[in-house]
């Protein structure tokens, strides 16, 4: 408002003044909204409320999929830790069966084998049996079992004539 003409004998024409004026109302609305808002601590503590929640949100999300991930990871190690003893175990138990059978004499080993085929056939015997006198439901437990023995016969072998040299040895110490 303190601009002064080119020259000071002409004065500012209406159209001027107006323009200034209009010019000078719009800057003073401007600061005085800004002002306003500045002043509107409600609507800014909104506005910060807002922000942090979307903040807590992003956050939340992020540490969601952080922990996903660990949980994967932890499961891989977990996993592979497991498969590592399982075949640390079957070695072990292959190298004592070994031991065993090494270390029993010929007589032993085939009274091992008779005794065994005898209580496959008696066990097989005994299924006949109980599967003729079984219920329906006796029996699907029974064949799931049968499926899940089948599917890990190795390791079930290996732990039978382990327990069977182990008993055989132990039933000789003591008649000795």
């Amino acid at each position: 408002m303190s601009h002064q003409s080119q020259s000071d004998d002409s004065a500012p024409t209406p159209d001027l003044l107006r323009e200034q004026i209009e010019r000078t109302r719009d800057e003073l609305g401007r600061t005085v909204e800004a002002l306003a808002a500045k002043a509107d601590v409600k609507e800014q503590a909104k506005e910060k409320a807002v922000e942090a929640k979307e903040q807590a949100k992003e956050k939340a999300v992020e540490a969601k999929e952080q922990a996903k991930e660990k949980a994967v990871e932890v499961k891989e190690q977990a996993v592979e830790k497991a498969t590592l003893a399982a075949e640390q175990l079957r070695h072990k138990v292959t190298q004592a069966v070994e031991l065993a059978k090494d270390k029993t004499p010929d007589p032993v080993l085939d009274k091992t084998a008779l005794a065994a085929a005898r209580v496959r056939d008696g066990v097989t015997r005994a299924g006949h049996l109980a599967a003729d006198k079984a219920p329906e439901q006796v029996r699907d437990k029974a064949a799931s079992a049968a499926t899940a023995a089948r599917a890990n016969r190795t390791p079930l072998f290996v732990g039978v004539a382990a327990l069977a040299v182990f008993l055989l040895l132990r039933r000789g110490r003591r008649s000795k």
